[in-house]
């Protein structure tokens, strides 16, 4: 079965539904399943929050410097700076993460303004 194969207009939607549910909702039940009976200080419970926080990493970075679309359009120092200052405010604000999006998007926004500006 592939997206291709039928062709009909609902076909690509049940398609990335069912692959997308496939994908993610197992985890999903598996995690809650066995969530209760592992303990929060277990090794297996620290690997796996130090693998998902290396994912998140890793998709921030790659963001950060192989950016697409309209973020693409920001140079990497501005970039940077966002993220910097928006990770500064997070920890100084009591890593409140609302607090280091709302600064780093600030920032980022006020570069592009500025750029397009001075343009």
């Amino acid at each position: 079965m592939t997206f291709t194969a039928f062709d009909s207009w609902w076909w690509p939607y049940l398609f990335v539904l069912a692959a997308g549910t496939l994908a993610t909702d197992i985890w999903r039940f598996l995690g809650v399943y066995l969530g209760g009976r592992i303990r929060d200080d277990s090794e297996l419970l620290v690997l796996i929050r130090a693998l998902a926080t290396a994912l998140v990493a890793a998709v921030i970075g790659n963001l950060i410097v192989f950016p697409t679309g309209a973020l693409a359009d920001a140079p990497l120092l501005l970039r940077i700076v966002s993220v910097l200052l928006g990770f500064i405010a997070y920890l100084k604000f009591g890593k409140l993460v609302l607090v280091g999006i709302v600064v780093a998007e600030a920032v980022l926004i006020g570069g592009l303004s500025l750029i397009d500006l001075n343009v």
